[in-house]
């Protein structure tokens, strides 16, 4: 019976898949894009920088004002007496395009440059999400099988109980082999208490994760979860990590928003060159202190305004100073980026090969511990074996399928580090992971 009920499990695992509202990994990472609020902060980021940079772009475009005054005013004169109130009204419309302003074409490059740290602090955040999700997801999976192997170990148990006590009851068997069964079984039972807390506890994690109160993840198909990681060459990750990398590419950007910072510090000693242009009228209602007549004027300009900073308290040779500090300050983290995700690749990399040896020699631990139960279980029904030997085999079995399962859900996690390592992970590695298997 308890051969029986471990043959059936993949089954029930597969009717689970099949569940009316069951989901897979990418329809759920989907539902985590629209909820997940690290994830839409980062994207809120990422607009406000592009707004910023829009912003960046006025100051190399013309500016346009208009200006308008009304006033009035009371003249008096004693000699020859004269008491006149008279009102002045004006309007000016004025235009500047700068010709030459080195600081301001060097924040609109940097601006640029923003976005480019944006996007890859919104690919960081994506990339976060996906392993997040994944996580959840394999973590309700990992719970639900513990679970079901738990049950499937108290079916066995039970079984082997009610073996212990028909022997004693005719005399074939002594009580320590009942006693020792019932012990295993209650062993199991508080496992199974354990088991079912921790699954609820994953899913409601996965719940708040993914904004839904009925997430139900399918099985992965596990010929996809053991395929090797293609390039198979850890130093072609480490390649691709130096290119695509989103913590290199934020580091990358940074050094140059640093060096244009410098170009704006140095642009304090040059100078600035404006094409001006006005144009305005001034209206003279009931005269003004030297007439009584009314008149309007009208006047324009044109020309070029040249500004060139002679001293300024040595402040801009300092600010140049402190740029350039920066500039090596950021040369220096985008050294500690690439090698720690050098090695962060090398060490996910190597995890991965090391968790598939790992699932294969507890493919084996599988077969070897089935054949030593079934071996165990006719040696107590002969009497070459105590009760004791079949409850550590169960025991054994039911966990060597415990630590596999394991095994392969952090295989698969493994390769979604790596390619969250080396920069490379997107929603279409969900895909393959998006049908159901066995």
């Amino acid at each position: 019976m308890a051969t029986r009920a471990m043959r059936i499990l993949p089954f029930a695992l597969v009717a689970l898949a099949g569940a009316a509202g069951a989901q897979s990994l990418p329809e759920l990472y989907q539902a985590a894009r629209g909820h997940d609020a690290a994830f839409q902060s980062a994207r809120a980021q990422y607009d406000a920088t592009v707004f910023r940079a829009d912003q960046a772009l006025a100051g190399l475009l013309p500016q346009l004002g208009l200006q308008g005054s009304i006033s009035r005013s009371d003249f008096e004169n004693t000699a020859p007496f004269v008491d006149r109130n008279f009102g002045t009204r004006s309007a000016t419309v004025s235009a500047t395009q700068p010709l030459y302003r080195p600081a301001n074409l060097a924040l609109w490059e940097q601006s640029r440059r923003q976005i480019e740290l944006a996007q890859a602090q919104l690919d960081a955040a994506g990339q976060d999400l996906i392993v997040r999700v994944s996580q959840a997801y394999v973590d309700v999976l990992a719970a639900r099988e513990t679970l079901a192997f738990v049950r499937a170990q108290k079916s066995a148990v039970s079984e082997q109980l009610a073996f212990a006590r028909r022997n004693f009851e005719v005399g074939t068997a002594t009580i320590t082999d009942t006693r020792e069964a019932q012990a295993r079984y209650d062993l199991v039972l508080a496992q199974e208490i354990q088991a079912e807390n921790e699954l609820r506890v994953r899913r409601l994690a996965l719940d708040t994760l993914v904004g839904r109160a009925d997430a139900d993840p399918v099985p992965l198909p596990l010929d996809v979860v053991m395929a090797p990681p293609a390039p198979n060459d850890v130093e072609a990750w480490v390649r691709l990590a130096e290119e695509a990398s989103p913590t290199i590419r934020q580091a990358r950007s940074n050094l140059d928003v640093a060096r244009l910072e410098t170009e704006r510090a140095r642009a304090g000693h040059k100078p600035t060159v404006d094409l001006t242009a006005s144009r305005g009228t001034t209206q003279n209602p009931g005269g003004t202190a030297n007439s009584a007549i009314s008149g309007r004027t009208h006047s324009g300009q044109i020309g070029v305004t040249f500004n060139m900073p002679l001293f300024a308290g040595f402040a801009t040779q300092n600010r140049i100073r402190e740029t350039l500090a920066l500039e090596d300050r950021a040369q220096a983290d985008l050294d500690n980026a690439r090698r720690t995700i050098a090695q962060a690749t090398r060490a996910a990399y190597f995890g991965v090969v090391s968790g598939a040896g790992q699932v294969r020699a507890l493919e084996a631990a599988e077969t070897s511990s089935q054949s030593a139960l079934e071996a165990n279980r006719l040696g107590y029904q002969v009497g070459v074996r105590i009760n004791i030997d079949v409850l550590n085999s169960q025991s054994q079995l039911f966990q060597t399928k415990r630590d596999l399962a394991v095994a392969r859900y952090n295989v698969l996690m493994g390769k979604l580090r790596l390619r969250q390592a080396s920069g490379t992970l997107t929603p279409d590695d969900l895909r393959p992971l998006g049908t159901a298997g066995g």
